[in-house]
């Protein structure tokens, strides 16, 4: 007798009013965060990207909010949040996302991040695997060192000088133009020209300004990408994990979606070709529909302590852990050490 596997309850669809894609408010830790919160159902937290903020997804959440919660957060820095002189590091990022769902009575979600947001994402999968449904990366940032060289050249000292021009009359009007001829091209920069005019908007003044190179640095620095994931990706055996990307990605190329797909096991991979660094905008309607077919065929991440132990025992896999001291396997190591020079703790 062959087993047949229980069908899953059936989703039902909501509408969602206007008024649950208002910006909310909450304090946490004595500093304003903003977050828009609409829907029922399962958790789903969109975390942004860098200089971006929960505007990002506002064409999608009402389609996700009819089978979800969804809690899209301005990071802090970042949209309507505060933007202090603080941690804006990936870790301190992870935990003010753990604090704010807290404060929401949000115990465990999938997390959906894009860019900078995908590294916050893995981030808080590795703090906090319990409270980690599933994982979703778009664009993800810590994969590899390869960085966009314009995001290089801001991690620079004399940043903050440069970021200023752009308020100066005429500037936007000129990058614009550049965006426009870089789309006419069809150059992969192209691919992203609305959305990166849009960061130019977001940086009004000179406290969104350091917020923004405080939050760079954090992660990039003159050679790349500073802080990456793939020395403890093996800790997402057993998590629902699924990677989408653009083929035309001029910030973080799609080689870090190969790259970070062979380091996760069990990870699942979908390509937008033609799409820049924002797949979600260039084809919305593949995007709602592969988040929703993924989280509803695949079962919340069944953390466990022992698992975890074994798991962190067993080390990396590739790695001289329990192996001979020798100099194949030293080189091996050295080798690692290179690709990954600091890890985000």
């Amino acid at each position: 007798m062959v087993d047949v596997p229980p069908k899953r309850p059936r989703r039902t669809l909501r509408s969602v009013g206007d008024g649950e894609l208002r910006l909310h408010h909450r304090v946490v830790h004595g500093y304003r965060r903003a977050y828009r919160m609409a829907g029922e159902g399962p958790a789903l937290v969109l975390i942004h990207g860098i200089g971006d903020s929960s505007d990002t997804w506002g064409e999608l959440i009402p389609d996700l909010a009819r089978t979800h919660t969804v809690i899209a957060p301005d990071l802090l820095g970042h949209g309507a949040s505060d933007k202090p002189r603080a941690d804006y590091s990936v870790a301190a990022y992870a935990n003010g996302v753990r604090d704010l769902l807290t404060t929401l009575d949000i115990e465990s979600a999938t997390l959906v991040g894009h860019s900078l947001g995908g590294g916050v994402a893995m981030q808080f999968a590795y703090q906090f695997p319990e409270r980690t449904e599933r994982l979703i990366l778009v664009s993800a940032g810590g994969v590899g060192g390869e960085v966009n060289p314009v995001l290089r050249a801001v991690s620079l000292p004399g940043a903050h000088l440069m970021l200023s021009t752009l308020r100066l009359p005429g500037a936007r009007l000129q990058v614009g133009l550049f965006l426009r001829l870089m789309r006419m091209l069809n150059t992969d920069l192209g691919q992203d020209a609305p959305e990166l005019l849009t960061l130019v908007d977001a940086l009004p003044d000179a406290t969104s300004r350091s917020a923004f190179i405080r939050t760079l640095r954090a992660v990039v620095d003159w050679r790349g990408q500073a802080v990456t994931m793939l020395d403890r990706c093996y800790l997402t055996e057993g998590m629902p994990t699924m990677l989408l990307w653009g083929d035309r990605d001029s910030v973080v190329p799609v080689r870090h979606a190969y790259g970070a797909h062979k380091a996760m096991p069990g990870s699942r991979l979908e390509i937008f070709e033609g799409a820049g660094h924002f797949p979600f905008h260039s084809d919305p309607a593949r995007f709602l529909a592969l988040v929703e077919e993924f989280t509803s065929t695949t079962s919340p991440a069944d953390w466990s302590r022992e698992h975890w132990r074994e798991l962190l025992r067993a080390g990396r896999p590739g790695t001289a852990v329990g192996q001979p001291d020798t100099a194949q396997n030293r080189a091996v190591e050295r080798d690692l050490r290179e690709a990954s020079e600091r890890s985000a703790t």
